[in-house]
């Protein structure tokens, strides 16, 4: 039996767009309540969320059996994170800061099993491989293993192609908050010039072959870049939105006294 399809990597291969969600509440039970929304995609943070591997473990078992494809972001470009996430049962993972072509191929490297890549012979214990139930696990593994990258530094948009390049990489996630930090408009990701480099950034990634991805919280903003070619796209944060929907039902319930 074969490690089991990854509907993401093979959306992105096809150029098909996937409208997602960020989850950064950190808990299973707020995984499971979205999951009933039927997003393509939700990228479970374990960067600014406080995640750890076994609370990113316990949302990927809730996530894996709906319609939604978990995406975890690990902290830094760490191969032993790497490891761990891809044997708790991640088939995609979204690595913050990549900016050079050398970074990004390590990552790459650690996705994959030999001799393609480092990653240790270890699954046969975790969840990825059923527990071993799955015999052909790490001869099928790398097929279905998607990475991601996130450039969002001048650095790494001065690297893009070389970037794009990398074998392993199946997409580019641009950053616009970071990005927009590190050009001189912190909080500002709105300002023009970060704009239009965010947008010849998925132009590029996009006439490479690549797949682009972003975060936006506007839907007009989230229409603008699918119109550009981008085949992923956040339109939401799942904190952000409970806590407006929140303090909106008690500023107007309180209206009423």
């Amino acid at each position: 039996m074969p490690a089991p399809h990854n509907p993401f990597k093979a959306a992105l291969a096809a150029q098909n767009p996937q409208i997602g969600l960020w989850v950064t509440s950190a808990e299973a039970a707020m995984a499971e309540l979205i999951t009933s929304a039927t997003f393509d995609f939700l990228v479970i943070d374990g960067e600014h969320a406080p995640n750890d591997l076994r609370s990113l473990r316990d949302q990927l078992m809730v996530v894996e059996p709906s319609d939604s494809h978990a995406i975890v972001r690990i902290p830094v470009g760490e191969a032993w994170m790497v490891k761990q996430v891809l044997d708790a049962g991640a088939q995609t993972i979204l690595v913050p800061m990549v900016d050079t072509a050398e970074e990004a191929q390590d990552m790459a490297h650690a996705m994959r099993y030999p001799p393609h890549g480092i990653r240790g012979m270890g699954a046969s214990g975790g969840r990825a491989s059923q527990f071993g139930a799955i015999t052909d696990y790490v001869q099928t593994a790398n097929d279905q293993v998607c990475l991601v990258v996130q450039a969002e530094s001048r650095k790494s948009l001065e690297n893009l192609n070389d970037i794009l390049a990398v074998d392993g990489v199946d997409g580019v996630f641009i950053g616009p908050a970071d990005l927009s930090a590190d050009m001189g408009y912190p909080g500002n990701p709105k300002a023009p010039e970060v704009q239009q480099a965010i947008e010849d950034a998925i132009l590029r990634i996009v006439a490479s072959g690549k797949s682009a991805g972003i975060l936006v919280q506007e839907l007009d903003a989230a229409a603008h870049f699918l119109k550009l070619g981008a085949t992923f796209v956040a339109v939401g944060i799942d904190t952000v939105l409970f806590a407006k929907t929140v303090r909106k039902l008690a500023t107007d319930a309180k209206a009423l006294v």
